[in-house]
């Protein structure tokens, strides 16, 4: 795969991932609104800065994904909610932006990152 053909998955991973933030930020507790808004301002600049250099992004991207993948897992509340879909938009939200697209956008830049060599990306 080339380069541009990585760079838009990436960032249409991460645009994904801003957009299931914004939704589960007006569906979540409202005591944490200001740390997700943080959160996603985080992918919105990560998302930006994928058009411009995707080199800045990957190792902000891979760091990023472990850390919510492990706070969504080590969330007593978070496994609750995926555990009982209960409620169901909350769970759809955190098994859908917590781990498939976290997971994705891991995947997809640790493969750019192992290959930056032959994509001419350093």
């Amino acid at each position: 795969m080339h380069l541009q053909q990585q760079q838009k998955i990436i960032i249409v991973i991460l645009f994904s991932i801003s957009v299931i933030g914004i939704i589960g930020i007006q569906i979540g507790n409202p005591k944490f609104v200001t740390n997700a808004i943080v959160l996603e301002s985080a992918f919105v600049v990560l998302t930006v800065l994928s058009f411009w250099r995707l080199r800045y992004v990957l190792i902000p991207n891979m760091i990023i994904s472990i850390i919510v993948i492990i706070g969504n897992t080590a969330s007593p509340k978070h496994l609750e909610i995926m555990s009982s879909f209960e409620p169901i938009g909350n769970a759809i939200v955190l098994i859908v932006g917590g781990y498939i697209l976290q997971g994705l956008l891991l995947a997809t830049t640790l493969n750019i990152f192992k290959n930056r060599n032959n994509l001419k990306i350093s």
